[in-house]
Parts: structure tokens; C-alpha cells; sequence
């Protein structure tokens, strides 16, 4: 089976409040929307934000809750980088998790929420590169 992620899917309560994060936060342009989901072509996946009440039904799941402890990380190419974005993604209705610092295993990254308590990482590792098209390549 090939080794890839072709959609994340992420319950939010507030459509519009969601958007607002996303695209004014990370400057990301929506590919796709209407009142239930909105969809942003990511390099290499889509991430869909979906209205919590119809991802439960979708899945057939009512009552969802957290899945359990996980981030998304959004790489940069810069240190200072990190304290940019997260500095975005805080006027744009998200919430510090964790203000931005050096790992014992290096880089430098933070933490902040989208206002649905989905935790982002922002992080820069010089021994991860990314290229023209934003891919992230592991490296050590």
C-alpha cells in the first residue's frame, strides 16, 4: 500500500470562526466550500474543515470527542518564521498553547490553537528542507 495521506478531516463548531483562522491566520485560500465544509488544497492532501455536527453524521458517530492527543504542524523556512505565524494565527482567533522555543532535539517551534482546540505546531528545524512547492522532506 502506498504511504500517503490523501484528506484530513477536522470537526469544527463554527464554520465561519474557522475560515477566519485558516485564511487570515495562514493566508490559505479555500478550494472548495459550502455550509457544512470548506476544503484547502494542501501540498500533496486536501485538509477539510467540517461542520462537528455533520462530521458525526457523516461517520455515523454522534457525540464525538477528542481523538485523543495530536498536532498539526505547519513548517517554515526560517526561525524567525515561527514567531510571524503564530503571531497571525493569534489575531486571527487562535489561542497560545505554548509561546515558541528551542527544543532539546533542535529547531524552534510553538504551539497555538485553531478555535476549535485543534493544536498547531509551528516549527522550523534546519535539518528538514523545504522546497519550491512547500514540500517537507525528514532528515536528520
Amino acid at each position: 500500500m502506498q504511504q500517503q495521506i490523501s484528506v484530513i478531516t477536522i470537526g469544527v463548531l463554527d464554520l465561519d470562526r474557522s475560515k477566519r483562522f485558516y485564511t487570515e491566520g495562514f493566508g490559505w485560500t479555500p478550494v472548495f466550500e459550502n455550509e457544512e465544509i470548506v476544503f484547502y488544497q494542501m501540498n500533496g492532501f486536501v485538509l477539510g474543515t467540517f461542520k462537528l455536527s455533520s462530521l458525526e453524521q457523516d461517520m455515523d458517530r454522534a457525540g464525538l470527542k477528542s481523538p485523543g492527543a495530536f498536532s498539526l504542524a505547519h513548517n517554515v523556512a526560517t526561525r524567525e518564521d515561527v514567531d510571524t505565524v503564530m503571531d497571525q494565527l493569534l489575531l486571527a482567533g487562535g489561542s497560545m498553547l505554548r509561546k515558541a522555543d528551542a527544543p532539546p532535539h533542535g529547531g524552534f517551534r510553538g504551539y497555538v490553537a485553531d478555535p476549535d482546540d485543534h493544536a498547531w505546531e509551528i516549527a522550523w528545524n534546519p535539518f528538514w528542507p523545504i522546497d519550491e512547492n512547500g514540500l517537507v522532506t525528514f532528515g536528520i
